[in-house]
């Protein structure tokens, strides 16, 4: 296991006698002990925390240049079965600093990618709002709700706490997209469409939707699907990676195209014709990959996708925040388009 751990900001380096006085700073406070399930300590409650420390497991959280702890965090391994549980505690004088969201996160990654663990968890008391938003931050569920779980010892009453967890896929997840979200994307207004066509069908640009924040929608064109003089269906293409949702991923599982295809044109190509038709204008922004997604019971669209010769990335759990969630969709195929190609 490894004893140093690092990140942007921040140093988690094997916990000391050393730290007393700043570790019992945090563990002898009021306020910094009152939803946990220990505390306020005693001088001697923190000594034997200290000694019972473990290089790997626990560790100092010290904010750069500074050598001084300013909290510690924990990763608790169960290498038999693959799990972790993690958990920490900052000094209140470093709260909404964003520490908490960065510490978790490496925490999680070198459980996931140092530690080869398949799941992690970890709890806090359902009052506790800056540590739900850690987890949430970090793309952890909310797996459940403990109705008086534990004894506050610093409110002197019982403490809802609620749990959450991370699969390993589900880490996979967050670094593919936080690679989409880095890609390059030039929007500097919407361009003239050329003329969209490949002698079987058209492509008719009917609405250019500027961005809504409010609502995730990043901005889009949309297109009806012609044949001849009449409509088959309709096609999307929706400009930018990040989106505006939780966690800026909202356009990985919606994509950047969606489309459908009126019942009497299905069987005749015309969805894959319709997505090789947009290639030029989303290259007029500088977009070098697109993402297409179906639900994962959605043959008819994951075959367009084959078809058109895209990578399966994955077939990714949905979050709960999704509208596709909300529609009763779970599980959501990812498909790559390799546009530059």
């Amino acid at each position: 296991m490894k004893t140093l751990l690092e990140t942007k900001r921040l140093i988690l380096r094997p916990l000391a006698q050393d730290d007393f006085p700043e570790a019992h700073a945090w563990a002898s406070h009021p306020e910094n002990t009152r939803l946990m399930k220990w505390g306020p300590n005693t001088e001697e409650q923190t000594r034997d925390f200290l000694n019972k420390a473990k290089p790997g497991i626990d560790f100092a959280i010290v904010a750069k240049p500074a050598r001084a702890a300013i909290g510690s965090c924990r990763l608790h391994p169960d290498l038999a079965r693959g799990t972790g549980e993690a958990g920490w505690i900052l000094h209140r004088d470093f709260w909404k600093k964003g520490y908490g969201t960065e510490l978790c996160g490496e925490l999680i990654r070198y459980g996931f990618e140092d530690l080869k663990l398949r799941r992690i968890i970890a709890e806090c008391a359902s009052a506790n709002y800056g540590s739900r938003r850690v987890m949430e931050r970090n793309a952890m569920r909310r797996e459940a709700a403990y109705v008086r779980a534990f004894w506050a010892r610093a409110d002197r009453e019982w403490i809802d706490a609620a749990g959450y967890a991370i699969l390993a896929e589900e880490w996979e997840t967050c670094k593919e997209i936080a690679y989409y979200n880095a890609l390059p994307v030039e929007f500097h207004g919407f361009i003239e469409v050329p003329e969209l066509t490949d002698g079987v069908i058209r492509l008719v640009c009917t609405a250019k939707k500027p961005a809504i924040p409010a609502k995730r929608y990043v901005p889009a064109y949309e297109f009806a699907v012609c044949h001849g003089g009449e409509k088959a269906g309709e096609i999307n293409l929706r400009i930018g990676y990040a989106g505006f949702g939780p966690d800026s991923s909202s356009l990985y599982y919606g994509g950047q195209i969606g489309y459908g295809i009126n019942e009497n044109y299905r069987g005749l190509g015309y969805a894959g014709r319709a997505c090789r038709l947009l290639l030029p204008v989303a290259r007029a922004h500088r977009m070098t990959k697109l993402l297409i997604t179906n639900a994962a019971d959605n043959g008819a669209s994951r075959r367009v996708c084959e078809k058109l010769g895209l990578k399966h990335v994955r077939t990714a759990l949905l979050p709960e925040w999704h509208d596709l969630y909300q529609e009763g969709q779970r599980f959501q195929n990812i498909f790559e388009w390799d546009v530059e190609c």
